[in-house]
């Protein structure tokens, strides 16, 4: 008996926990928000004052010095950072995620609603504004260093940030919204992460065709068309989008007080 009242216990302290949170908490998003832009900033203010003195010759000291050494610390940094989400999103899991309160399920929504948005916004950094930066530096500067500096900055800072922050989106949907976890796997979502996520082996392809196939680096030629194709893949945000606005129209049916505040407590 005790066993079961300290279970009865423990979730109305959940749920009276709940209650007190707001559904809707935009301080973390305008935070990540915020660091992300602020970083990526600093990344383009550093490209121009070494893309030209240190950046043209890829055996020379200086590029060792200010892009290479770039490519060694993000990529430590990247593998840490994305090894420590994993676990603490993994550790801190719902081990109850089919009992969750409906209020807490809206407000776990609207969390996984804000992964999603800053995810989309390092996409954006990731594959249009340095992509795009890189595309005609790499055609018209110079196409035939080992090395391209902007191209250190796309492909070993830019797109493994949107790839650990997809990843953490998918897995906070597994671990913790019912939605996502107890009604199998998502193919909307999964395309929505990990078709994006395909761009960096897909890079890979360009270097290597760069090298043993076309020598001129043209980004209209085949081997660059699979970042394109696996860009499209990010589309899978409609489906995610219908499946959150369905659940969230079943949650509210027959719920009138299901955002205020007292309406789990009153459950």
């Amino acid at each position: 008996m005790s066993f079961i009242t300290n279970i009865i216990q423990t979730r109305a302290g959940a749920a009276e926990a709940s209650a007190e949170r707001p559904l809707m908490n935009l301080r973390p998003v305008l935070i990540a928000t915020g660091l992300i832009c602020a970083f990526f900033v600093g990344v383009r203010i550093y490209q121009q004052f070494f893309y030209r003195t240190a950046g043209v010759d890829s055996y020379s000291g200086e590029f060792e010095l200010y892009w290479v050494s770039i490519l060694y610390i993000a990529t430590i940094a990247e593998v840490l950072c994305f090894l420590l989400l994993v676990a603490y999103l993994h550790k801190t899991r719902d081990l109850d995620i089919a009992n969750v309160e409906p209020r807490e399920e809206v407000r776990r929504i609207f969390s996984l609603l804000g992964w999603i948005f800053v995810y989309g916004l390092a996409f954006y950094w990731g594959s249009s504004f340095f992509n795009e930066q890189n595309a005609p530096w790499r055609e018209i500067a110079y196409r035939h260093a080992d090395y391209a500096n902007l191209n250190i900055m796309e492909v070993f800072v830019a797109i493994p940030i949107y790839i650990i922050l997809g990843i953490g989106a998918f897995m906070y949907g597994r671990t913790r919204v019912p939605t996502f976890a107890t009604k199998g796997v998502s193919v909307a979502f999964v395309c929505f992460v990990f078709g994006p996520l395909m761009a960096l082996p897909a890079t890979g392809l360009v270097e290597w065709g760069s090298a043993a196939w076309i020598a001129e680096d043209l980004f209209v030629a085949p081997f660059n068309w699979p970042r394109v194709f696996f860009g499209w893949f990010s589309l899978g945000i409609f489906g995610v989008s219908l499946l959150i606005i369905e659940r969230l129209l079943e949650l509210a049916a027959g719920y009138d007080d299901l955002f205020s505040k007292s309406s789990a407590s009153a459950e």
